[in-house]
């Protein structure tokens, strides 16, 4: 399968679209990584492009159309969001569900959607969409462990849904389209949702790509599932637009560990994650009051001149940046919410000057196409076409 590439950058307007040029410009280059089983498995940008086509044949052959809804139920990991990109080559839209939902609680979002066509990464969120009653066309699973007598309808390998060969569909997808819709349960528990589009994602993410003068040396790491608007805002967005690499971690129980071995250039995240790493930091530290402790604070001692703050480096900054994998970090940001002052100024300590760009999310009650109870055909909500309400 050799799909065409485009060389006008300037015809880039969507995401798929920057994979493209990414492939046309970088091809062999690597894209994504993901650690399996100890071992960092590499994806270049050909083949991601590959990969994506494939999956969009795939879905196409099963009914998948301009403006139908894939929903994607995943921890990170890259074919979540290869699913998501090959739902946008054909002119659709990536909803994504934070994959973290307790499972005692009625799966509204998924109930707002009644979705035909669903991304699950292995057990836990194939039951997920069994809980809630649904029976999507296509109920694609990344993880097959467990998951060997489901006798669910339409359950497909990821693998197995990817077309081998043939055609390669169109490139739908419209500047002016929506790229990612996500949803979450608002304080009266109504599902909420947040529509982006292309063309939105595209032109934050390349303020992100100018401001903070990211290349394709850039190491990216992502340990955040991709449910939040600012991860597709300033990571994968910057991700196509740069063209540099992105790296998964084995699972959620590994990433520090992961983050740690692979030394990101790049780290984007919530508050929440920040203040998680600055809790790993400061449990490593010695006991107040001790002598080992009274040492470290004049080695983070901002005010340290000369040869104490040389070694203050040496002796305490590095290797406490180096075991949260950070000594290489050029570019850490936060997305949305600011930090508080006290963890600001921790980080500063251990010279990390963490960044804020803001997430300028803007939810609203999530309604199906027509205000009427969900239909089970497309799970889409009432979005003018070629309109949508800013995120």
């Amino acid at each position: 399968m050799k799909p065409l590439l485009r060389t006008d950058r300037q015809a880039a307007a969507t995401l798929p679209g920057w994979l493209e040029v990414q492939a046309r410009s970088q091809g062999g280059a690597v894209a994504l990584r993901h650690k399996q089983l100890g071992i960092w498995q590499p994806r270049s940008w050909r083949e991601v492009l590959a990969d994506v086509a494939a999956l969009a044949g795939g879905l196409a052959e099963r009914g998948f159309r301009q403006g139908s809804t894939l929903v994607v139920l995943s921890h990170p990991r890259p074919e979540a969001l290869l699913a998501a990109l090959a739902a946008q080559w054909l002119g659709g839209v990536a909803a994504v569900l934070d994959p973290h939902d307790d499972p005692a609680v009625p799966d509204a979002a998924l109930l707002a959607l009644r979705p035909d066509f669903v991304f699950a990464e292995g057990l836990a969120q194939v039951e997920r969409v069994r809980r809630a009653g649904l029976a999507p066309a296509v109920l694609a699973y990344a993880d097959a462990r467990g998951l060997g007598g489901q006798p669910l309808p339409g359950l497909v390998a990821r693998r197995a849904l990817a077309v081998a060969g043939g055609r390669v569909p169109a490139l739908l997808a419209r500047p002016d389209g929506v790229a990612f819709v996500f949803l979450r349960a608002g304080g009266d528990g109504a599902v909420e949702r947040q529509a982006i589009t292309h063309a939105e994602l595209l032109r934050e993410g390349r303020l992100l790509v100018e401001g903070e003068q990211l290349s394709e040396r850039e190491e990216a790491f992502a340990a955040r599932a991709f449910a939040a608007s600012g991860q597709a805002r300033y990571l994968l967005a910057p991700w196509l637009i740069a063209g540099f690499r992105l790296n998964f971690p084995e699972s959620l129980a590994t990433r520090d560990n992961d983050r740690r071995e692979l030394g990101p250039t790049l780290v984007a995240g919530t508050r929440e994650t920040w203040q998680r790493v600055e809790h790993l930091v400061r449990d490593l530290l010695p006991a107040p009051g001790s002598w080992q402790r009274r040492l470290v604070e004049r080695g983070l001692d901002p005010r340290a001149r000369g040869v104490s703050r040389l070694l203050g480096y040496w002796l305490v900054r590095r290797p406490l940046r180096d075991v949260i994998g950070f000594t290489r970090t050029r570019v850490p940001l936060i997305v949305g919410e600011p930090l508080p002052d006290e963890s600001a100024r921790f980080f500063a300590r251990l010279g990390i000057e963490v960044r804020n760009w803001a997430d300028p999310a803007r939810w609203q009650a999530a309604e199906p196409a027509g205000g009427a109870a969900p239909a089970r055909d497309a799970g889409r909500f009432a979005v003018p076409s070629g309109h949508v309400q800013p995120a």
